[in-house]
């Protein structure tokens, strides 16, 4: 058992006194005990150590050598190390699991300290507060996120905050409500932002399910409201936050000041990248809840996959940037239309022009600009940064001529913002070109950052170490001559300095004024008073040029600084401009089409086509979708593998993709006002929070239900089929007529219940479509066309042959089916389910089928069959009591 073992951190903190800890061990178990729940990087030397439960933990995470050394209290220190330059793949590993590491530097002169070397931790890496290239995904955000909660379980307000470190967006949101409408709204918004990392009050919860992400525990007092106001006003440097639309906030005030505190905290600096707010409303964005994103496939499909994926068919942006922004926008489409039709308008210009192809090449030469911006607000750039920077900034001037190609005259569409983002900040790009090398180191510890003519003083350093390869063979020259010794060498390396090497044959050669160095095998180093004056001049300017170049650059990340805004409008006005050059290159290419959004409530498709599986199969069957005030419901009948599920999903992407700013696969598409996209797609289980199949269908059919609203588009597949024959089919009919008589959605609603194609009989609004086959013999052929009017059969068995079911099953269920067929000609007509309820049945009873009332003689077999208490009776009496039932029966 090792010393973290045997007590508490804090314990052995205050015992170090007490036991024979070595001074570097108390050095380390004191920075430890400010970081108890991280994994603490302890630089020594090349390497950064861990130690205790730490290394045991790394060491099993990261597959690296556990090993022990020295003692600690009379017990085994526990270590495990990696590499200083290979820090930054580690991490990568370690924050992919959840961990949050302090990263430990030695700052203070080993040569002027007096026991262990100062350190301190310089940085803190958490899964959202990342900003280094190397950690980060390319195309995703990976937002820090604070949630602050006030009230009771009957009234519940939540407030948000998130940030993107590496791009510097803040937004705010607060919602409020009881708390089963509020931690279901919550729900939604985590599943939308998806942070890496949620901060969260260090107290008893106000909901018992933990968010899906790494929580990380704060005090409760770091979410004060009055705090995280005036927080707020000082990051923004302004009086009011009335400009930003956050007046009337409260809750999501506390979680900005928790999350600007611990991000600052985590940088150990200020974040002079946060200059902007953006208050988030609900009726902002087209509402997609987890299921919807999951079943449309949008960025990840339904096995998790990262393709095919709407993100992965529309992504041919050649930024970064754009392709974060393109994710953005199909998650976040705005309800606003006047958004949309002008991104429509760019597309359509940018087309017209033809320029999507050179401007698409001259993108591909620009840097992640906003990151880099990022990394230079927390001083943390590299040399290499820079100069892509700069490289990046050249590129703006042709980029802005393409564009003003574009423009139509008098237009002031999107093109004319995203020109007069463009604009090179020239101050800038002349202080790049003159500071950084062509192509500068990777780290400026190496040196050779800055160009020549930048710094006269590191000119002049850099001379005298420049020189000294011609010194070293002038005086090899001369040393030759004047010591006979034909070959005799002048050299250097790093850890011996410079040396004249003599062979052994030649040692009776050397002059007095030689003075040994080194001893080899064959040979001898020796150095002289001249090359000894000489090394001390050239390494010392060596050790100055670099620290000159260390300065130098601190000195450069300050005068960057003013233009970090201007950076971000300009990696904002790149992003925009590649995401439209990618999706007008797509509409191009798979000649799609530009929808028109209008005022009246309409979904109205032709020759509709899927975005994704056109591009997965050699010939796709469009079709049409006419949904209208009158026209709000399709009933979907047809067979399996028919492409119902398919039909439904291209509708639905078809209008997210009209409300993105994109250009959609159809022949025209004309599309109303759309506030949220349902679906209820699929069959799944959630065995891990104790949820069945069909619970899960049914709740996520009340979510539907509870929230669709006239301008919603619904797509609900197979409902009820989780539960008996006739449980399914009432709450199949019940739920359908909900959601034409109340919800009044446009609804696409699939189902095998042949008895609810009736519907339409008695609810005009309802409509019948199904997906046409064609069967021949024992083989069916699906046409994957819609047509009107129902489908004439499941063709169940069919689909089941195809799938490679035993020949000697099929044959038993045709015949079983035959059978069944059968009974059912010969029984009793089936009630009408949608017959209308006599006027004396409660409207509370409607949701379900109605059975007819007992006949006489079933009446008084049910009286007697009431009166009897089958405990009470003897056997003689329980057998007349059967013979009388009998009679009744007869």
């Amino acid at each position: 058992m090792d010393l973290a073992e045997q007590m508490p951190l804090d314990q052995q903190v205050t015992d170090i006194g007490k036991s024979k800890i070595t001074p570097m061990m108390q050095q380390y178990l004191r920075i430890k005990a400010d970081y108890p729940t991280m994994l603490v990087f302890y630089r020594m030397g090349d390497f950064y150590e861990l130690f205790f439960e730490d290394a045991e933990k790394a060491s099993r995470v990261l597959g690296i050598t556990l090993t022990a050394r020295g003692s600690s209290g009379g017990n085994p220190i526990k270590m495990a190390g990696v590499p200083f330059h290979s820090l930054d793949g580690y991490l990568a590993k370690l924050v992919k699991q959840g961990e949050s590491c302090a990263i430990c530097e030695q700052i203070g002169d080993p040569a002027l300290s007096k026991g262990p070397v100062e350190r301190k931790v310089v940085r803190v890496v958490t899964p959202g507060t990342l900003t280094d290239s190397d950690l980060l995904p390319e195309k995703a955000e990976r937002p820090l996120l604070a949630m602050c909660m006030h009230g009771q379980r009957k009234t519940v307000t939540v407030g948000m905050a998130w940030l993107s470190l590496a791009s510097g967006n803040l937004r705010l949101m607060e919602f409020a409500g009881d708390q089963k409408a509020v931690e279901a709204r919550l729900a939604h918004e985590l599943e939308r932002i998806s942070p890496a990392e949620i901060l969260r009050a260090d107290c008893a919860d106000l909901f018992e399910s933990e968010p899906v992400a790494h929580t990380q525990r704060v005090p409760e007092w770091h979410f004060d409201v009055l705090k995280g106001h005036e927080s707020l006003l000082e990051q923004l440097k302004v009086a009011t936050l009335t400009g930003f639309g956050a007046d009337g906030m409260g809750a999501a005030f506390g979680a900005a000041g928790a999350l600007l505190r611990y991000a600052q905290a985590t940088q150990g600096r200020g974040l002079q990248h946060v200059n902007s707010l953006s208050c988030e409303m609900e009726n902002e964005y087209i509402g997609l809840d987890a299921a919807t994103r999951r079943n449309l496939e949008l960025t990840e499909t339904i096995r998790g996959q990262e393709a095919p994926t709407l993100f992965s068919l529309l992504d041919g942006c050649r930024t970064a940037m754009g392709s974060r922004l393109l994710r953005h926008w199909l998650h976040h489409a705005r309800r606003n239309q006047k958004v949309a039709r002008s991104r429509h308008e760019a597309i359509e210009a940018l087309a017209q022009a033809d320029a999507s192809r050179s401007l698409s090449a001259t993108l591909a030469n620009v840097p992640d600009i906003e990151r880099i911006t990022t990394r230079i607000a927390l001083l943390s750039a590299r040399p290499r940064d820079l100069s892509c920077l700069r490289d990046g900034l050249k590129t703006l001037p042709a980029l802005r001529e393409e564009v003003a190609r574009c423009f139509i005259p008098g237009d002031t569409s999107l093109l004319r913002e995203i020109h007069d983002l463009l604009a090179p900040p020239e101050a800038c790009l002349d202080l790049l070109t003159r500071a950084i090398m062509e192509e500068p180191s990777v780290m400026v510890r190496d040196g050779g950052v800055f160009a020549r003519g930048y710094d006269a003083e590191l000119d002049e350093l850099r001379a005298l170490s420049e020189n000294a390869g011609q010194f070293l063979v002038d005086l090899e020259t001369r040393e030759r001559a004047r010591t006979g010794i034909a070959n005799l060498r002048v050299e250097y390396n790093r850890v011996h300095g410079f040396y004249i090497e003599v062979t052994n044959g030649q040692a009776d050669k050397v002059p007095e004024d030689y003075r040994r160095r080194q001893t080899l095998k064959n040979a001898e180093r020796y150095i002289t008073p001249e090359l000894k004056a000489f090394e001390d001049k050239a390494l010392s300017a060596q050790d100055r040029a670099l620290a000159r170049e260390k300065m130098l650059y601190d000195a450069l990340l300050g005068e960057l600084a003013p233009f970090i805004s201007v950076l971000q409008s300009v990696a904002n006005g790149l992003a925009q401009l590649d995401v439209l050059v990618a999706l007008t290159s797509h509409a191009v290419r798979n000649n799609w089409c530009a929808p028109q959004l209008v005022d009246a409530p309409c979904l109205n498709i032709v020759e509709g086509r899927h975005p994704v599986v056109e591009n997965q199969i050699e010939r796709f069957i469009a079709n049409d979708c006419r949904l209208s005030d009158n026209r709000r419901l399709l009933l979907i009948t047809g067979p399996n593998m028919g492409g119902k599920s398919t039909f439904m999903r291209q509708v639905a992407l078809i209008t997210l993709l009209a409300y993105v700013g994109s250009y959609v696969p159809a022949t025209s598409a004309t599309i109303g006002p759309i506030d949220r996209i349902f679906t209820r797609i699929g069959a799944s289980d959630d065995l891990a929070n104790g949820r069945s199949t069909f619970m899960v269908e049914m709740t996520e059919s009340a979510a539907i239900l509870n929230g669709a609203t006239e301008h919603s588009l619904v797509l609900m597949d197979e409902v009820g089929r989780g539960t008996s024959t006739f449980d399914g089919l009432a709450l199949a009919w019940a739920i359908a007529r909900h959601l034409i008589d109340t919800s009044r959605s446009f609804t696409l609603f699939a189902t095998h219940y042949f008895e609810l194609t009736q519907l339409p009989d008695a609810h005009p609004s309802a409509v019948n479509v199904h997906l046409s086959a064609v069967e021949h013999k024992d083989s069916i052929v699906f046409l994957h066309a819609v047509q009107d009017g129902p489908a004439s059969q499941s063709y169940g068995l069919q689909v089941a042959q195809l799938a490679g079911v035993p020949p000697q099953v099929i044959r038993a269920a045709r015949k079983h089916l035959a059978r069944l067929e059968s009974q059912a000609l010969d029984a009793t007509p089936q009630l009408d389910l949608f017959a209308a309820p006599s006027p004396d049945v409660d409207d509370a009873d409607e949701a379900a089928p109605q059975h007819p009332a007992p006949s006489a003689p079933q009446d008084g077999l049910l009286r007697a069959l009431d009166a009897i208490d089958p405990d009470a009776l003897s056997p003689r009496e329980a057998l007349e009591r059967l013979y009388e039932l009998k009679r009744l029966a007869a």
